[in-house]
């Protein structure tokens, strides 16, 4: 099995990668951005990952007191869990979120509720630690086209649904580069090979909707960017020909879905299906991994992706 490479170093456009250390090394992605003395975090991971957030401040040369913005991509928990304790670090930072999300970072009780009833107290408590609430004060809302002005690097916001309501990816014109989030899909290191990154796109189990993640990609492509951050995981170049396998994947998955809307055992079903499609397009790519790799890797995102198909269809019969 291909090795992961060793952590990109900061690049000059001030861009630091964190590990949150989230469910495995390599997996789930913040990002610090510094800029003439001034810094701003996208994403922030759980509440496990301040030390980590802190401490990549600390290795940038860069005091809390400095650091402007907090920047959520949405309000997920592995993206955002630890956004009231990281703030209540960051003195004089600000939390600019997406209007649908700016509600639940003020009062995050829905959103505690909401995965307690999937997970249960102690998978919780492992996995995200407690939501501390973030002072609504300290709350911007940036809708489509705001600008961040991070010591006049401008970072424009820019609504992207699909995978969620509430998503938002951010432009970063000085760098030319995006941060996705979840739009642009997920790609482990684990899985690159001489033909480069392979992508795959995400669903969530509450608000995938194929047509609105289409356009979100394509609204992000035009942007021209040099390169996309995801969060799961790292910069990613190469951006047309991801592009065009994330649009052909989601049709294939919408496809498959389709296919097995009145199946007996719709979940079980997706799950067979969509490991055999992403066995065969890794397959393709040219990794050399068996089946037990791929589920190692994989496993968890496809009951997610299998789930977030499933109320999909289940939205669109309705």
């Amino acid at each position: 099995m291909r090795m992961p490479a060793p952590s990109r170093p900061a690049l000059p456009e001030g861009i630091h990668t964190v590990d949150t250390g989230f469910v495995r090394p390599r997996f789930d992605a913040a990002y610090l951005l510094v800029h003439e003395g001034h810094g701003a975090f996208i994403d922030c991971g759980t509440k496990h990952a301040v030390p980590r957030m802190l401490d990549a401040l600390a290795k940038a040369g860069l005091p809390p007191s400095r650091v402007d913005w907090l920047i959520l991509t949405h309000v997920h928990l592995d993206h955002a869990g630890g956004a009231g304790e990281l703030m209540a670090q960051l003195p004089h930072a600000r939390l600019a979120v997406h209007p649908r999300g700016a509600r639940h970072m003020i009062d995050p009780s829905t959103l505690w509720a909401g995965a307690l009833a999937v997970y249960g107290q102690a998978v919780m408590e492992q996995a995200y630690g407690s939501l501390r609430p973030v002072p609504a004060e300290r709350v911007v809302e940036a809708p489509d086209g705001h600008v961040i002005d991070l010591a006049g690097r401008p970072l424009r916001c820019i609504d992207t649904p699909g995978h969620a309501r509430h998503h938002m990816a951010i432009y970063d014109q000085y760098a030319n580069v995006c941060f996705t989030g979840d739009t642009f899909g997920l790609s482990y290191r684990e899985f690159d090979t001489a033909r480069g990154p392979f992508i795959l796109p995400t669903t969530t189990p509450i608000q995938f909707d194929p047509e609105a993640l289409h356009g979100s990609i394509d609204r992000l492509i035009a942007l021209k960017p040099d390169a996309m951050y995801l969060t799961h995981y790292g910069r990613l170049e190469d951006i047309e020909r991801l592009a065009a396998d994330l649009h052909d994947t989601i049709d294939a998955m919408v496809a498959l879905a389709r296919a097995l809307r009145n199946s007996p055992d719709r979940h079980a079903d997706l799950v067979q299906g969509l490991t055999e499609l992403y066995a065969q397009r890794i397959a393709d790519h040219g990794w050399q991994g068996d089946r037990e790799a791929l589920l190692h890797w994989l496993g968890m995102d496809i009951q997610l992706n299998a789930q977030g198909l499933g109320v999909w269809l289940d939205h669109a019969q309705s």
